[in-house]
């Protein structure tokens, strides 16, 4: 019999390619979505489709029970839902982490605790390495998130660490990038336009994970019988700002000027335009709490611990995920 799992946040970039490993490992699929959420990747006919509104405790008893009397019990809850842009302050620590609670409250006041539940973090959770350095951000160290994404989903872990006998495992992924993804996307975008933009005048250390490497650890990681840990996800590498323009520029073949940006000024353009969408219910790619993680120069974090506990390494390193990410684009004619 297959096993059963849940995927929150399935319509968004990474948790479409979780879908799509889960049904690749022949698990049964449920998917927990918004009914105004759109589901162009996820047309196979064997994804079960749930309607859940983390909002209301009490709403979402009645959903979660009516799940139960169907499913009895998942072996895995992934809970991928989130939000990384917002149109307002308060909403990231709604979304991230009151929502959150309410899915762990209700799970255990209905009996429904699944096997092993995955959260998806973010290295923003912990915050930056040491300023002007390339010493990474180790799991000891204390968590500082350097903005208001990064403080509700460290909010998130901790009220998931503090319940007793939960078995959870924690995934704190760097820059995510690849196919359907938006925000990189802008990055790619630039380039292709002939721009090469920097923030600030200091050189920036970078970290990033492939999705489909993501999704491979994570599956790797429902396989296995590690629990209650938590890890920093990177592809063991890490990159200068410059190297990361000199590959697009190279899979893009394109000759770029380049231009760098004070940091104050940077600031000045996100509030003038949060200020231009909010009235518009929208918030811009560009926005003071992005800007706080553009400005922070070393995003560098340990990842040998995923290969002890999972024998996690990654297939790609960024020049292969890059050719891959813009063939896609070029692909579904973004670029």
């Amino acid at each position: 019999m297959s096993k059963k799992i849940l995927i929150t946040g399935a319509t968004g970039f990474i948790g479409s390619f979780l879908v799509e490993k889960a049904l690749e490992k022949n698990f049964e699929v449920h998917v927990a979505i918004r009914k105004s959420s759109s589901k162009q990747y996820l047309q196979d006919k064997k994804i079960i489709f749930h309607y859940l509104d983390f909002s209301s405790k009490e709403i979402l008893k009645k959903e979660l029970q009516e799940i139960k009397s169907q499913v009895e019990k998942f072996d895995v809850i992934i809970h991928n839902a989130g939000v990384t842009k917002a149109k307002n302050v308060k909403e990231y620590d709604t979304v991230n982490n009151i929502y959150t609670r309410n899915f762990l409250d209700t799970l255990l006041e209905i009996d429904f605790k699944p096997n092993l539940f995955i959260f998806t973090s973010s290295l923003a959770a912990f915050g930056c390495g040491k300023p002007g350095t390339t010493e990474p951000v180790m799991l000891h160290h204390e968590p500082k998130p350097v903005n208001l994404y990064g403080k509700s989903k460290l909010d998130a872990e901790k009220y998931l660490q503090s319940l007793e006998d939960f078995p959870y495992l924690i995934f704190r992924p760097t820059g995510v990038y690849g196919p359907r993804e938006k925000d990189y996307y802008v990055f790619f975008k630039t380039i292709n336009n002939h721009i090469e933009a920097y923030i600030g005048f200091q050189k920036q250390y970078l970290t990033f994970i492939y999705v489909k490497d993501y999704v491979n650890l994570v599956f790797k990681a429902i396989e296995s019988n590690v629990r209650n840990k938590a890890y920093f996800v990177a592809d063991g590498q890490y990159y200068d700002s410059e190297t990361f323009s000199k590959i697009t520029k190279k899979v893009l073949n394109k000759k770029t000027i380049k231009i760098k940006v004070p940091v104050s000024v940077v600031k000045g353009i996100a509030f003038l335009l949060e200020n231009i969408s909010k009235p518009f219910g929208k918030y811009p790619t560009l926005n003071k709490e992005k800007v706080y993680i553009l400005e922070a120069n070393n995003w560098i974090c340990e990842t040998e611990q995923l290969k002890t506990d999972f024998d996690f390494e990654a297939e790609y390193d960024l020049e292969k995920g890059v050719i891959e990410t813009i063939e896609w684009y070029k692909k579904e004619k973004w670029l």
